[in-house]
């Protein structure tokens, strides 16, 4: 337990993608506390345990992925047993982007599955993050690509992302395309102390209210103002690992260094990357010329770097696993792409292409030829973590940045204590991967 505050359970978090889950650990892991995350929701029993002994506790889930028709079997049953822990704080953990859409890992469905579960009239929305270059101002949203801060609909990435492309840089009209209740804004320039800005917020009438911040003291401050708000129970937020720092600094965190608990490294490394990002394709493109094993998973439309073809019952991780395997075992790194893999259903290609790298880093594990895996991607590493088997994980490393690794926890030995850095596709600069390599 941290001694930073209470024994007191001040946070609890539910990430829609695994990789924006860690980040909050990270967020925390800087302010001095201690956190755990569990990869599905766990009995009521080992939650409240976990809660007893951490300062924060989460769940890391798929809902950014999902059609708002699957989104409250999904995010509900987490909500409520976060609630019924009674901390300060519960967060919906967002990615800093604010990808969502009416159709996919609607935010707006969010905001109305939360008025059910927790009785409060405002939903305190915030996504910035200015170490990630993410800013909001007047309630629209920039994003840093390639040292330039973008609009977040100009944004390079975001305006032409596969699955929630960004057309809108107005939150609030953003987030009210996505459900029929009112969304609205607050704006810096309202800014005064926490009980004016939480004034500002409850005079909107509003069921969710995005807010500024362009620094980590605007943060702080919505956080302050955001905890003011009038309810029974815990409040309830959406945003960034941002705004996880805000609370953060809100509730008594400190600043600290994330001590390093990861083996040497030197041994290859395996990539499996489901990121159609352009930073992930320049990433790969480096080790290449760094004399990487780089393989094009042979899915959809894409043929394996042999030239083999998926055919009859062989499944496409079969086809380019020996392949895999003879690299490894020679002590070449290894990148699995998948970023020409293409289907008419996404949503299908998705869950393909995550059912074929979990089958890749399963096997890699159990052959014992590398304990260091990047899986590049937020839907793939959250169907990827879920599927291999791990319960949870933690935290060991900060190598860059937002960048985490993290080591699994699971009843099978073959996964207990991998190491894991799960990276969403345009986190990390562009020898990342030869980066994890040598950490140690």
């Amino acid at each position: 337990m941290s001694d930073v505050h209470g024994p007191d359970l001040r946070v609890g978090f539910y990430g829609d993608d695994f990789t924006g889950s860690v980040d909050v650990l990270l967020q925390f892991a800087r302010a001095g506390w201690s956190s755990r995350l569990f990869v599905t929701l766990p009995s009521a029993e080992v939650l409240a345990d976990a809660a007893s002994g951490v300062d924060a506790v989460g769940v890391a889930g798929i809902a950014r992925s999902l059609a708002p028709d699957d989104l409250d079997a999904e995010v509900r049953p987490v909500l409520e047993a976060l609630r019924d822990l009674g901390p300060a704080v519960v967060q919906y953990k967002a990615c800093s982007t604010a990808d969502s859409s009416p159709t996919v890992g609607s935010l707006g469905r969010v905001i109305d599955i939360a008025g059910d579960v927790f009785a409060r009239a405002t939903v305190p929305v915030a996504f910035a993050q200015p170490d990630f270059g993410r800013f909001t101002a007047f309630g629209h949203h920039f994003a840093a690509e390639g040292g330039t801060v973008h609009r977040l609909d100009r944004q390079p990435t975001m305006a032409n992302h596969p699955s929630t492309p960004m057309t809108e840089s107005d939150l609030a009209r953003h987030l009210s395309a996505q459900t029929a209740q009112r969304v609205d804004s607050v704006h810096l320039t309202e800014y005064t102390d926490a009980a004016g800005v939480a004034r500002a917020m409850t005079e909107r009438s509003a069921a969710a209210v995005v807010l500024d911040a362009l620094d980590d003291t605007h943060l702080e401050l919505v956080a302050r103002a955001s905890l003011e708000l009038s309810g029974s129970g815990p409040v309830f937020a959406i945003g960034s690992g941002g705004f996880s720092t805000g609370f953060a600094r809100a509730l008594g965190g400190r600043a600290g260094e994330v001590a390093l608990d990861v083996r040497p490294g030197g041994g290859p490394v395996l990539v499996v990357s489901g990121s159609r990002s352009p930073q992930t394709a320049r990433q790969i493109d480096h080790v290449r010329e760094l004399g990487w094993e780089v393989l094009s998973l042979p899915l959809g439309s894409s043929v394996g770097a042999t030239g083999a073809a998926v055919s009859g019952s062989e499944s496409p991780a079969a086809v380019i696993l020996p392949a895999v395997r003879e690299a490894l075992a020679a002590g070449r790194s290894v990148v699995v792409s998948t970023a020409d893999a293409v289907a008419v259903d996404r949503a299908t290609l998705v869950e393909e292409i995550a059912a074929s790298l979990t089958e890749i880093v399963s096997a890699v594990a159990h052959d014992g030829l590398s304990s260091r895996v990047i899986v590049c991607g937020g839907d793939t590493s959250s169907r990827l973590v879920r599927a291999i088997g791990a319960e949870s994980l933690r935290l060991v490393a900060n190598p860059f940045g937002n960048v985490v690794m993290c080591a699994l926890s699971s009843d099978d030995p073959a996964i207990d204590g991998l190491e894991i850095v799960l990276k969403g596709g345009q986190v990390g600069p562009v020898d990342l991967f030869e980066t994890i390599h040598a950490l140690g």
